[in-house]
């Protein structure tokens, strides 16, 4: 037998092939079952989820030892880890973590129920030995994670803009990790919902949609302040996709418009969400995904969560750096005047709606705000503004935080370039911006 650390071992712990664990009666009679996930907790802890009361449970309370067996998913090396069973947990990060992550993945398989955890069982580590005389493959090579992470870091504190912030948040992701699906959502005014302000990597952006706050892995992460990570596919994770799918048919076809679909793999292999926090405050949630399985270890979940921080940081650092020049604009002479058919825009009060020629565009704050610059084109033909205009504006109701604001213009600016681009938010510097209009505009008020 040879001696190692947990910590040399953690990415046997993902569950990717499941452990088996021993243990004995008071009275001496054994029992072996698996073991989905070890979590880790420390280099001396390890905890198991309890849900149900069955022999393992029952035979740590009678004699409280325990032999894990685990195995390297890449190099099939086997470990076992003899534990000493301590505690369980109903509160605090651990149980919050594994409570989280439980909870992610029943919300998104309609499991909400079933899946419950009911505490975490806290192991003492007291020895790791790799099993001997066994034939192991070769380690394949890892990435350097700290140094991607000390790039991607360095790259994100060089934007002075959000978007920018955003923008470069993925685009660095995919440059020094690799990470080719990400979104970023953002918090709304309500705290209860996010909505993806962000996306690289697939076919439709789908800024805009929504998921609400203890929905799925992603609204669970942002509920619970806590990273989520999901090595498998499960296909249930399609289910409510499918269910989006079979309403296109039905009279209710017309209502699916307004909740925008958002993007995503088909079949998730890999699920990784890192809440974006700053100065104890939720800002939103980043999220990254693959098709393949065990993507996303111990280690990148780590820099995920590092990154997070960092963006997090880096946006409140944005909010409160203020605006250089907060006056308001002079009428600017257009470049071009608009020109063609007027393009009918009708706005409902109820929720501030906005369709553009019959086609839905956005709705809510972002709403508020394009037809608020469409009336003061319309109204004084003036096409230059402030955020801080915006932000002073009792009509609006804009929260006193800068990044709402900004995360609403950039979301609007998005979707503006995907679904009108005759209309354009552009900027023009630092906390301003012009909007665009390439055709007339003719404005219609509904109730």
């Amino acid at each position: 037998m040879t001696r190692v650390t947990l910590d040399a071992i953690r990415h046997c712990l993902d569950g990717q092939i499941p452990g088996v664990i021993a243990t004995c009666s008071r009275t001496g009679v054994p029992n072996g079952s698996y073991v989905s996930q070890v979590h880790y907790v420390d280099p001396l802890h390890v905890a198991l989820s309890f849900q149900f009361f069955n022999k393992t449970r029952e035979n740590v309370l009678e004699n409280p030892v325990a032999t894990i067996m685990v195995v390297d998913p890449d190099t099939a090396a086997r470990y076992r880890v003899q534990a000493h069973y301590l505690r369980t947990e109903v509160a605090g990060p651990v149980f919050e973590n594994m409570k989280a992550k439980l909870a992610g993945i029943a919300s998104q398989t309609g499991m909400s129920g079933v899946f419950k955890l009911r505490g975490a069982d806290i192991y003492r580590v007291t020895s790791v030995t790799a099993v001997a005389n066994q034939t192991e493959l070769p380690t394949p090579p890892r990435r350097s994670l700290l140094a991607a992470v000390r790039a991607l870091a360095h790259s994100i504190q060089q934007s002075s803009e959000l978007d920018e912030l955003l923008n470069r948040t993925l685009a660095e992701l995919e440059a020094q990790l690799g990470v080719r699906h990400a979104m970023i959502h953002w918090l709304d005014e309500s705290g209860e919902r996010l909505y993806l302000i962000a996306s690289r990597g697939y076919s439709q952006s789908g800024v805009g949609s929504e998921i609400q706050l203890g929905q799925g892995v992603i609204g669970v992460a942002a509920s619970a302040r806590t990273s989520i990570r999901i090595t498998h596919t499960t296909s249930e994770y399609t289910y409510s996709r499918a269910a989006r799918e079979s309403v296109r048919d039905t009279q209710l076809a017309d209502r699916l418009e307004a909740e925008l679909p958002a993007p995503g793999l088909s079949a998730p292999g890999s699920q990784l969400a890192a809440p974006i926090v700053a100065r104890d405050r939720l800002l939103g949630v980043l999220y990254v995904e693959d098709a393949a399985d065990s993507q996303f270890g111990y280690d990148e979940e780590d820099a995920l969560v590092t990154i997070a921080q960092h963006l997090g940081l880096a946006a409140y650092m944005l909010e409160h750096s203020g605006e250089p020049d907060a006056r308001k604009p002079h009428r600017a002479p257009r470049s071009s005047e608009p020109s063609g058919r007027a393009m009918a825009i009708r706005h409902y009060r109820a929720d501030d709606t906005i369709f553009v020629d019959d086609a839905y565009l956005i709705k809510g704050v972002a709403g508020a705000i394009l037809w608020k610059l469409l009336h003061t084109l319309v109204a004084e033909g003036r096409s230059e503004f402030t955020n801080r205009e915006l932000r002073l504006d009792p009509t609006l109701g804009l929260p006193d935080l800068s990044s709402n604001l900004e995360a609403r213009l950039i979301l609007l600016k998005r979707r503006l370039a995907e679904r009108c681009p005759e209309l354009a938010i552009e900027s023009t510097g630092r906390g301003r911006f012009r909007l665009r209009a390439a055709r007339p505009v003719k404005l219609l008020d509904a109730d």
